[in-house]
């Protein structure tokens, strides 16, 4: 019995001070993961309310002939693929140039800065200058620009 009442049964009992260091470490556990949720359930919100950049195709491009649409599709820049010609936009001569080895286009009535990984290298079969800009949650951006030549 006196192991019992020494185990404090089943009832009430007086805290003595290893248990308040006990329930002050369990405090502080739980204090150290109260940060990484509050951050991880922020990024989650942030990341749910962000708007999807959606592809747009328009079906302006719809009779290109396959070999067209083959290399549209595999256009890439330095920020990844450029999706396929559905996706961008003809941008005319008055709408673009070119400045001390970087380009501007003009978007919306906006002037934007091209960034140099933006730019496709390989040679535009096309002939007009190209853009597919994205918007996203920082705004519009340009993930790739492919110059034409100016007429």
């Amino acid at each position: 019995m006196s192991r019992w009442i020494g185990s404090r049964g089943h009832g009430p009992h007086r805290a003595d001070r290893a248990d308040i260091s006990n329930t002050g470490s369990r405090r502080q556990a739980v204090a150290r993961w109260k940060p990484p949720v509050q951050v991880s359930s922020a990024a989650l919100l942030i990341a749910l309310a962000a708007p999807p950049s959606l592809a747009r195709d328009r079906g302006q491009y719809a009779n290109s002939s396959p070999e067209i649409k083959a290399w549209f599709d595999g256009l890439r820049s330095g920020k990844g693929p450029c999706c396929s010609d559905a996706d961008g936009s003809a941008v005319s001569d008055v709408d673009w140039e070119s400045r001390g080895g970087h380009y501007r286009v003009r978007i919306e009535g906006e002037w934007l800065d091209v960034p140099d990984d933006a730019v496709i290298t390989e040679p535009n079969r096309v002939g007009r200058t190209m853009v597919w800009p994205m918007r996203g949650y920082q705004g519009l951006q340009i993930r790739c620009f492919m110059p034409g030549s100016m007429t």
